[in-house]
C-alpha cells in the first residue's frame, strides 16, 4: 500500500544531508522510542521503516535515483493541483471537527481507493500491510495529525473489517495501537490550536480523542490527560465563544454554560473549590474581569445575581456595577436604589461609602450623598471631588463630575452592550421617569415595604473583589488584553443648568462638615406603617381616651351622690321618734333595694358606652337558652408548597407563585413560619423577607393574608433556560395587627413580574417587580 511520506522525512532529514548525518540520524530516531503505551507490533513496523529508508538513502546508486523522482514530485507540488491541495488543508486545519466527521463516515471501499490513487504530485512510498501500523506512527511523530487521523479513522468505524480480518496483523494488537495513534493525533492537534488561539477547535479536538478512548474503553493515562488539557482550557473556550457576535446564540449559550460548571465546582466565584483549571482564586478573578467585556448588561446581571446568593462579596459587588449602569442606562432609578442597599450589606466589612455616595447622588438624596462622603478613605476621588467644588458650599458639583467620569471609563466599559454608551447626568435627571421616582422615593431612610426592595441580610462572604483607584473591579487578564494604558483626564466643568444642578434640585443640599470621628451606626429594619393607618390608629386612641374620661366621670359623679344620700338618711334616722323608727328602718331597706337596682342598671348601661356599639343587641329571653356559639379554633395558616421542578410552564409557574404567597401568609402570620420562605425565595429577595418576618415578630405585630392569584404567562430566557419571568394578577387583601389589635387593613389588585431562577433542579423566585 502507498503511503503519504518519504524517506528523508522518516528520517527527519534534509535531502542535502551527508553520509555522516544520516547515519547519526539514523541511530536518534531508532534510540528514540514511543509511548510505553505501545504493542512491540508497531514498535518492530517503525524500526522497519527506519532502517528501509537509512538503506536506500546509503546506497549512492539507490539514492539517485530516489532523489531523480523525489525532487520531480517536489517541484509538481508547486503547481495548480498541489494549491488546491494546500487550499482543502487549511479548511481541515481550521474546523477538524467537520473533517472527523467526514473521515468518521469514510467506508473501507473509499478508503481503498484513496490508496489506489495517492496524490501524484505528493512523494510517497510502498510499504507492506503489517508496517501500516508503524507509518501511523511516524507521521504521528513529524506532526501529520489530520493525515493520522484520515488514514487511521476509517478502519475504526464499525463498517471496517480490515482490521478485524488481520489485514494488518494480530487484530488484538493492532486495532489498540491504531486507536492510540488517533487519540494522540487529537490529543497533540487540540494543543497546537490552543497554542494559535483557536480555543473552540482545540476543545473539539480533545473531545474527539477522549470519545474515542472512551468508545474503545482503551488507555485510561491518555484520557485523563485529554481531560485535563480540556478544564484547563475551559477559561480560554469561554472568551473566545462569548466574544462571538451576540447572533451566535447557540454558541455563546454554550460558553455561559461552561462557565456556570466552572463556578459551581469552584463555590463561587471567590470560592475555594478546585474546578481543575489551575487558577488560583486571584487568577480567577482576572479571567472573570476580563469576560465581563464579552456579556451585556443583563447577561451580568442574571449571572451576577445569582451567584450573589450563594453569599459572595464579589459576585455582590459586581452586581452593583450591573445595577447601577443598567439604571442609568435604562433610566431606571429602582436598579441604581437596590444596588445601594446591595452596598449597605458590603459596608459592613469594607469601604464602599464613595459608591454609595454615587447611587445616593442618582436617587437626589444629596444629604445621604454628602454623608457617605464622609465616610469614605479614598483619597484621590475625595481630592478630584473636593477640587470641582471650591466654589460651592457642598461637594454636589465635583461629586456629578466625579460620578459621570466614573461611570464613563470605568463601568460602562465593562458592558458589550454600553461600551459605546455617553454618560450624562443632566440627560438622566431631565428623564420624567426618573423625575417622577424620585418624587416618590421616602426622603429620610429608607422604608420597608412588601413590593420593593430593602436591605438584604448579609452572610459570611469568603473572599473581595479588591477595587482600583478608580473604584472598578482590577482587570489582570490570563493573557495580556489589548487595553487602553493610563487613566483619562477630566476636562469637565461645571455650568449653570448641569447636572450638579439638577441633582441639587432633586432634594435639599447639605455642605459637608468633617466630624472628628465618625461611629458605624447599626440601623434596625422596622415596618413603617402607611400615614393612613397611623393617623386612624391616633383617632382610634384619642376616641379612646375621651371615652375612658367620660366613663370616669359618670361612675365619680354617682358615688358622690350615694354618699351624699346615705348622709342624709342617717340624720333622718337620729332624728327621728322611737316609736316611727321600725316603719322608717323597712322603708329604707325597700330604698336601698331600689338604689342598688338603680345604679346596677347605669353601671350596665355605662359599661355598653365605653365599649364598641355595633348594630343591634341580641334579644336573650331567660326561658330559651341562649345561642350555642361554637368554640374558636385558631386561625390555621397557610402552609407553603415546595419549590417546583422540571420544565416550567403556567401550571407549575402558578404553583410556585401561589407557594410563595402562602409562605407570606406563614412568615408574616401570628406563628410567623419563617422557615417556609426558605421552599420558594432565593436570594437576594429570600434575605429581605426573613428580615422583614423577623422584624415584625420582635415588633409583636402580624398579617393576615387572603390572595387571589391568574398567571398571565410565562417566559423562559432564550439565552438562559434556568431563567424565566412569570407575569402575574395578584389579588391581595391584608389586615396588619399590632399586639393582637386591628390597626389597619388595604386591599390590592396588582400586576406583578416575578423573576424565577433554576437552582439544583428546583424553580425558585429571586426578586418581582410591580408593573404599573
Amino acid at each position: 500500500m502507498l503511503i503519504p511520506l518519504d524517506y528523508y522525512r522518516i528520517l527527519g532529514l534534509p535531502i542535502q544531508a551527508t553520509a555522516e548525518q544520516l547515519q547519526q540520524a539514523h541511530r536518534d530516531r531508532t534510540l528514540q522510542l514511543p509511548r510505553r503505551e505501545y504493542s512491540e507490533v508497531a514498535i518492530v513496523a517503525r524500526k522497519q521503516l527506519l532502517d528501509e529508508a537509512c538503506a536506500v538513502l546509503s546506497d549512492s546508486e539507490g539514492r539517485k535515483a530516489y532523489d531523480a523522482s523525489f525532487l520531480a514530485k517536489t517541484y509538481d507540488r508547486e503547481s495548480e493541483a498541489a494549491q488546491e491541495a494546500k487550499h482543502q488543508r487549511s479548511k481541515t486545519s481550521a474546523g477538524p471537527a467537520t473533517f472527523l466527521q467526514d473521515a468518521g463516515e469514510t467506508a473501507p471501499a473509499e478508503s481503498k481507493a484513496l490508496e489506489a490513487a495517492p496524490d501524484p504530485h505528493t512523494p510517497s512510498i510502498e510499504i507492506d500491510d503489517n508496517q501500516f501500523v508503524g507509518a501511523l506512527l511516524i507521521l504521528q511523530e513529524l506532526g501529520e495529525y489530520e493525515l493520522v487521523q484520515k488514514l487511521g479513522r476509517p478502519y475504526l468505524n464499525n463498517g471496517s473489517i480490515a482490521i478485524a480480518e488481520g489485514r494488518f496483523g494480530d487484530p488484538q494488537l493492532v486495532r489498540p495501537d491504531i486507536v492510540l495513534t488517533v487519540s494522540l493525533a487529537c490529543l497533540e492537534l487540540g494543543r497546537e490550536q490552543w497554542q494559535q488561539g483557536q480555543y473552540e477547535n482545540a476543545a473539539k479536538s480533545l473531545e474527539a480523542g477522549q470519545e474515542l478512548l472512551l468508545r474503545e474503553s482503551l488507555f485510561a493515562s491518555v484520557r485523563g490527560e485529554m481531560q485535563a488539557d480540556i478544564y484547563k482550557l475551559r477559561p480560554y473556550n469561554i472568551l473566545e465563544l462569548l466574544s462571538l457576535p451576540e447572533e451566535k446564540v447557540a454558541e455563546r449559550r454554550k460558553g455561559l454554560q461552561i462557565l456556570r460548571e466552572m463556578l459551581q465546582e469552584r463555590g463561587g466565584i471567590d470560592g475555594s473549590g478546585d474546578d481543575r483549571s489551575g487558577l488560583g482564586i486571584e487568577d480567577f478573578l482576572r479571567f472573570v474581569q476580563q469576560m465581563r467585556k464579552h456579556l451585556t448588561s443583563s447577561e451580568q446581571q442574571a449571572l451576577f445575581e445569582a451567584e450573589a446568593g450563594r453569599p459572595s462579596a464579589v459576585a455582590t459587588y459586581l452586581s452593583v456595577y450591573t445595577l447601577l449602569a443598567q439604571g442609568f442606562a435604562a433610566r431606571q432609578p429602582s436598579m441604581i436604589r437596590r444596588a445601594k442597599l446591595m452596598l449597605m450589606q458590603l459596608g459592613r466589612r469594607q469601604d464602599v461609602h464613595l459608591e454609595k455616595a454615587v447611587c445616593s447622588l442618582l436617587l437626589g438624596q444629596t444629604e445621604e450623598a454628602s454623608r457617605a462622603l464622609e465616610l469614605s478613605s479614598e483619597k484621590e476621588p475625595l481630592a478630584f471631588i473636593r477640587e470641582h467644588s471650591q466654589d460651592s458650599p457642598d461637594l454636589l458639583p465635583g461629586l456629578c463630575l466625579y460620578a459621570e467620569h466614573w461611570l464613563q471609563e470605568e463601568v460602562f466599559p465593562h458592558f458589550r452592550d454600553l461600551a459605546n454608551e455617553s454618560v450624562s447626568l443632566k440627560d438622566y435627571f431631565a428623564d420624567p421617569k426618573v423625575q417622577a421616582y424620585l418624587e416618590a422615593l421616602p426622603q429620610d431612610a429608607e422604608t420597608a415595604n412588601e413590593w420593593v426592595v430593602v436591605q438584604p441580610r448579609a452572610g459570611k462572604q469568603p473572599g473581595r473583589l479588591q477595587p482600583t483607584a478608580g473604584r472598578s473591579p482590577a482587570a489582570i487578564p490570563p493573557q495580556p488584553p489589548t487595553a487602553k494604558q493610563g487613566a483619562s483626564t477630566v476636562t469637565l466643568t461645571p455650568v449653570p443648568g448641569d447636572a450638579s444642578t439638577a441633582a441639587s434640585g432633586a432634594k435639599s443640599q447639605a455642605t459637608v462638615a468633617a466630624p472628628s470621628a465618625v461611629a458605624p451606626v447599626s440601623i434596625p429594619i422596622a415596618t413603617v406603617p402607611h400615614p393612613a393607618e397611623s393617623t386612624s390608629k391616633h383617632r382610634r386612641r384619642q376616641h379612646s381616651g375621651r371615652s375612658g374620661a367620660s366613663g370616669n366621670g359618670l361612675k365619680g359623679d354617682f358615688a358622690d351622690r350615694a354618699r351624699t344620700k346615705a348622709a342624709e338618711i342617717t340624720a333622718q334616722v337620729k332624728s327621728m321618734p322611737p316609736n316611727r323608727l321600725a316603719l322608717f328602718l323597712v322603708a329604707g331597706v325597700v330604698s336601698l333595694l331600689l338604689l342598688w337596682l338603680i345604679l346596677s342598671l347605669l353601671a350596665s348601661a355605662m359599661q355598653a358606652l365605653s365599649g364598641p356599639l355595633q348594630g343591634e343587641q341580641a334579644l336573650v329571653r331567660l326561658e330559651e337558652p341562649p345561642l350555642e356559639i361554637p368554640a374558636v379554633a385558631p386561625t390555621p395558616e397557610p402552609s407553603a408548597a415546595g419549590a417546583v421542578s422540571g420544565e416550567i410552564n403556567e401550571v407549575a409557574a402558578k404553583d410556585l407563585v401561589q407557594g410563595w404567597l402562602s409562605a407570606k401568609a406563614a412568615a408574616l402570620g401570628p406563628n410567623h413560619a419563617v422557615e417556609e420562605l426558605k421552599q420558594v425565595l432565593t436570594e437576594p429577595a429570600l434575605s429581605r423577607w426573613q428580615l422583614m418576618a423577623e422584624a415584625q415578630q420582635r415588633n409583636n405585630a402580624h398579617q393576615r393574608y387572603v390572595h387571589k392569584l391568574q398567571v398571565n404567562g410565562v417566559t423562559t430566557n432564550p439565552t438562559n433556560p434556568d431563567r424565566a419571568q412569570v407575569d402575574a394578577q395578584v389579588s391581595e387583601k391584608a389586615e396588619v395587627f399590632d399586639r393582637s389589635q386591628l390597626v389597619s387593613s388595604r386591599n390590592e389588585n396588582l400586576r406583578v413580574r416575578y423573576d424565577l431562577i433554576r437552582q439544583e433542579g428546583q424553580w425558585r423566585i429571586m426578586d418581582w417587580q410591580v408593573i404599573k
